[in-house]
């Protein structure tokens, strides 16, 4: 709906306050006379121009600097929305949640606590950590978050979230000890007290199109020699500008990358860190990132995958512009969308399987995923412990896995699920080797680092070698953690 701008202050372009300033006064009029509601989503910026009668440029820095400010919510591709945590609680029941996914808010608010009212703000998974960092700053956060795990312990460290075995010692004890997975439950502790209870588990891996592979006469690689060779032999069958293989490659793809390199590595049993020092810098680590290198060079993989969103590969995929995409089992419902399928229709024509073993041997599956937290500014930690208890039962977090490629983190929710999910099934034989990223204070800093480091060594700029060597430095510098070099390791065996 417009804005009724007979209501609100005019835009004077002969006024001495800057363009800019006044178009931040009209949208902050707008929303405390209630034109535009919480959660509700503005005009565009043409749309904004247009009503306006102002330029593009005043435009985007006025919604830029309401977004910094926390008074909108900016989302690629959705649109930009009043930020429904920036006014003030008009309800001592009321708690608020931020989640990075709307599928995931839509579910929360349809799923009622008793004595609680949820209010559910959606901050893109790329903008989530700066945001809630920020909010704390200006002691405005959450009460409660879902964040990515490797999160937690940067969060922990930094004094923002509640130990929730002190807000609950009970619970903690007699459910989530004795149910969740007990490899999940180590990596959301911190300093022996537990942050975080994760709402699902996922793995990284290869997908691919069952169709492509079908027209190659090919089998699924199991090796990293079978998917060099799958990729050239696709490639050649592909139109032009499309790709045999498609990852995430650099710093636009922010974390996803992180988690990327980690199957790689993974696969040929290497590791950033280990035992309390940067190994990064290993033989098998560098052949990982060759890894990369080499489907560069043989033409199966566009270098411009360094300036790619998170979302792209998986995109790709659905799009039909990529064969095999570097992923994670969480992919799923966008490369249906991309594709206009169904999801229950997703596995006949796409496949998700282990990445390929490198020369070294497979570790075993990178698993992720994210965790429902209670900051210390929450106005009610206890009531927020509730509202995580109350979402994580047995029943709903099977529930939330029916017809969808999740696995629950309850060992209680994985059988149900397991027992209706082939795909469940499958992927729950194989957290007898998974691995995880590491969790450590300073994590989001030492995960900038290794994305800078791939599009690197993907763009030609660092060799391999080299590019493990230095970013080995760089992270034992922010961590503090020893690094072990690669000819150290070798003197040492």
């Amino acid at each position: 709906m417009p804005l009724d701008l007979e209501r609100l202050p005019p835009v004077d372009p002969t006024s001495p306050v800057p363009l800019y300033h006044q178009i931040k006064l009209v949208v902050l009029e707008a929303i405390g006379r209630g034109l535009l509601r919480p959660g509700e989503r503005l005009p565009t910026e043409h749309e904004l121009c247009e009503l306006l009668g102002v330029s593009r440029t005043p435009t985007t820095r006025a919604l830029g600097e309401l977004a910094d400010e926390g008074v909108l919510i900016r989302m690629r591709r959705r649109g930009t929305f009043v930020n429904p945590h920036w006014a003030p609680r008009a309800d001592p029941h009321e708690l608020r949640i931020v989640v990075s996914d709307p599928t995931t808010a839509e579910r929360i608010r349809a799923t009622p606590v008793p004595d609680v009212r949820l209010n559910v703000a959606v901050v893109e998974y790329g903008e989530l950590h700066r945001t809630l960092t920020r909010a704390v700053g200006e002691g405005r956060a959450p009460d409660l978050a879902l964040i990515d795990e490797v999160w937690i312990a940067d969060f922990a460290h930094a004094g923002f979230l509640v130990p929730l075995d002190e807000l609950d010692p009970d619970w903690i004890a007699r459910e989530y000890r004795r149910d969740f997975v007990a490899a999940f439950v180590r990596d959301r502790e911190y300093e022996g007290r537990i942050y975080a209870v994760p709402e699902e588990i996922n793995l990284g891996g290869l997908w691919l199109r069952r169709d492509l592979l079908e027209r190659v006469g090919g089998r699924p690689p199991e090796s990293w020699s079978d998917l060099l060779r799958l990729a050239r032999d696709l490639q050649a069958t592909l139109p032009r500008g499309h790709d045999a293989f498609m990852a995430p490659g650099g710093y636009a793809a922010a974390e996803t990358t992180t988690y990327t390199l980690a199957t790689v590595l993974a696969s040929n049993g290497a590791a950033v860190i280990d035992d309390g020092r940067v190994v990064l810098d290993s033989g098998a680590a560098v052949e990982a990132l060759r890894l990369y290198r080499r489907l560069v060079e043989h033409g199966t993989m566009s270098p411009d995958v360094v300036a790619h969103d998170w979302l792209e590969a998986p995109r790709a995929l659905g799009g039909g512009r990529a064969a095999m995409t570097l992923g994670g089992s969480y992919e799923a419902e966008v490369i249906a969308d991309a594709a206009g399928i169904p999801l229950r229709a997703l596995w006949r024509r796409f496949a998700f399987l282990p990445f390929p073993e490198g020369p070294r041997g497979q570790a075993g599956p990178v698993a992720g995923g994210m965790a429902y937290t209670v900051f210390r500014q929450s106005a009610d930690p206890a009531a927020a412990m509730r509202v995580i208890e109350h979402l994580t039962t047995t029943p709903l977090l099977a529930a939330r896995a029916h017809g969808r490629p999740l696995i629950p983190p309850r060992r209680s929710a994985m059988a149900l699920a397991a027992s209706e999910s082939d795909f469940v099934a499958a992927m729950v034989q194989r957290f007898d080797r998974v691995t995880t990223r590491p969790a450590i204070p300073h994590y989001h800093m030492v995960s900038i680092q290794l994305q800078h480091m791939v599009e690197a060594v993907i763009t030609g700029t660092l060799r391999p070698a080299a590019a493990a060597e230095r970013t080995a430095e760089v992270i034992s510098a922010i961590t503090g953690l020893p690094v072990v070099h690669a000819s150290t390791s070798q003197q040492a065996s």
